[in-house]
C-alpha cells in the first residue's frame, strides 16, 4: 500500500489510533496508528488531544555531568638526582617560587624553576638546545644579564651562571649539573614531603609531590568518551555552594588508573584539567568535589517536539499528530539527537510554530 507522507485525518475511534505503551526515550508508542484506514463509520469526532505542545527551533545541547574535583590540579613527584643528605625540606603546602630552594642536599639547594620540559642532563658551555633556552629564560627572569636568550650556552651564559650560582652559595661552576635544579610549569605547591630530614638521598630517590598553585579542576572520563573532553572545550564547573562557573578544557592526556583498593588491575583513562574562567572562584574551598557539565553533542537551529510528542506509526517509524483547527492528522518524521526532554525532528510539511498532540 502506498501512503502518502500527510493525510488529514479525522481523530476518531475507528482511525486506528491506539494509545498502548510508553517508548524508552519517552514516547508514548500509538500501536495501529498509520496513514491509511477506514475514516469514522458514524462521523464522529472523538476529540484532540488531551494536551498539545509547540514544535520549536533552537539548539538542542545533550549534556553529560561527571565527578570532579577543585583543586590545585594533578600532582606530580620530584625525585632527587643528587648525591649526598637530604638537610632541609619544606613543609606540605608551601608555596615554591621561581629561583627558590625545593629542598637541600648537603646543605645546597635545589632549585625550582620555570619550564615545561624536564631537565634531563647537565648543561654547561658548547650545548645546544631548547633546554638551553629554557634555563637562560629563567636567568633573564631573575635578574641576570650580559647574556643572549637563545639555544646556544655561552661563555656570556657561564658568566650569568656563575654570578647566579654565588648569589646561591654553590660552587662557581658556570655549569648546571644536572639535579640541581627542577622545571616546573609555574610556581609549586607543596602538596607531600616523603623525605626525611638527616636521611640520605640516593639518585631516583622520591622527595616531594607537588602541583601549581592555580585553582583548576581536574576530572577523568573513559577512553571511548575522549570527544568529551577536546582542549579548548567549553565546560561549567558547578560548585559545592550551588554556583555555576564556565571554564575551559586545557589539557587532557591519558592515565593509569589502578583499580578500587588495589584490586581489578589498571585502566586506562583520560584526565583533563579545566580552567576556571574567574580565577579567585572556588577560593574559599581548600578541595572541593565539583559536578562538570560536558557538552555531549549539539545541534545548532533544528526543529524540536517534547519526547512524549512522538508516536510510533503502524508503517514503521516515528511520527507527531499535528493539531489543525478542530481536526489532526499524522506526519512521518525522522528523529535526531535527544537533550533536555526534547528531540530533534525533520519531516515533510513540519515546520516551526506547529501545534502537536502529546497523548495521555
Amino acid at each position: 500500500m502506498t501512503e502518502p507522507s500527510i493525510r488529514p485525518r479525522r481523530r476518531g475511534a475507528a482511525a486506528g489510533v491506539v494509545a498502548a505503551s510508553v517508548l524508552t526515550a519517552g514516547a508514548v508508542l500509538a500501536a495501529g496508528v498509520g496513514f491509511g484506514g477506514a475514516e469514522d463509520p458514524a462521523g464522529v469526532t472523538a476529540g484532540l488531544p488531551p494536551a498539545t505542545a509547540t514544535v520549536t527551533r533552537q539548539t538542542l545541547v545533550d549534556t553529560r555531568t561527571v565527578d570532579a574535583e577543585l583543586g590545585n590540579g594533578p600532582t606530580s613527584g620530584v625525585d632527587n638526582r643528587l648525591p649526598g643528605t637530604v638537610t632541609w625540606l619544606p613543609e606540605s603546602g608551601a608555596v615554591i617560587g621561581r629561583g627558590q630552594a625545593l629542598y637541600r642536599v648537603d646543605d645546597r639547594p635545589v632549585v625550582l624553576l620555570h619550564g615545561d620540559l624536564p631537565a634531563y642532563r647537565s648543561l654547561g658551555a658548547g650545548d645546544e638546545g631548547t633546554d638551553v633556552r629554557q634555563l637562560e629564560q629563567n636567568l633573564a627572569a631573575l635578574g641576570l644579564t650580559g647574556f643572549t636568550v637563545d639555544d646556544d650556552f655561552t661563555a656570556s651564559t657561564a658568566t650569568a651562571v656563575r654570578r647566579w650560582q654565588r648569589d646561591l652559595g654553590l660552587e662557581e661552576t658556570g655549569r648546571v649539573d644536572l639535579g640541581r635544579v627542577v622545571f616546573t610549569p609555574g610556581d609549586a605547591r607543596v602538596d607531600a614531603v616523603e623525605a626525611e630530614v638527616g636521611r640520605a638521598a640516593p639518585g631516583g630517590s622520591a622527595v616531594l609531590q607537588i602541583s601549581g598553585t592555580g585553582r583548576v579542576v581536574t576530572l577523568r572520563v573513559d577512553v571511548e568518551d575522549q570527544r568529551l573532553v577536546p582542549k579548548g572545550g567549553a565546560v561549567t564547573v558547578v560548585l559545592p555552594d550551588g554556583r555555576s562557573v564556565p571554564g575551559t578544557i586545557a589539557q587532557a592526556y591519558t592515565v593509569l588508573e589502578s583499580g578500587e583498593n588495589g584490586q581489578g588491575g589498571s585502566q586506562t583513562r583520560i584526565e583533563a584539567v579545566v580552567q576556571l574562567s574567574d580565577p579567585a572562584a572556588g577560593s574559599e574551598f581548600d578541595t572541593a568535589a565539583v559536578d562538570v557539565v560536558l557538552t555531549a553533542s549539539e545541534r545548532p537551529e533544528v526543529l524540536t517536539v517534547p519526547v512524549g510528542a512522538l508516536v510510533a506509526l503502524a508503517e514503521g517509524g516515528y511520527g507527531v499528530e499535528v493539531v489543525d483547527g478542530t481536526t489532526s492528522y499524522y506526519v512521518a518524521v525522522e528523529t535526531g539527537l535527544f537533550a533536555g526532554g526534547r528531540v530533534e525532528v525533520s519531516g515533510e510539511g513540519l515546520a516551526e510554530g506547529m501545534t502537536v498532540g502529546m497523548p495521555a
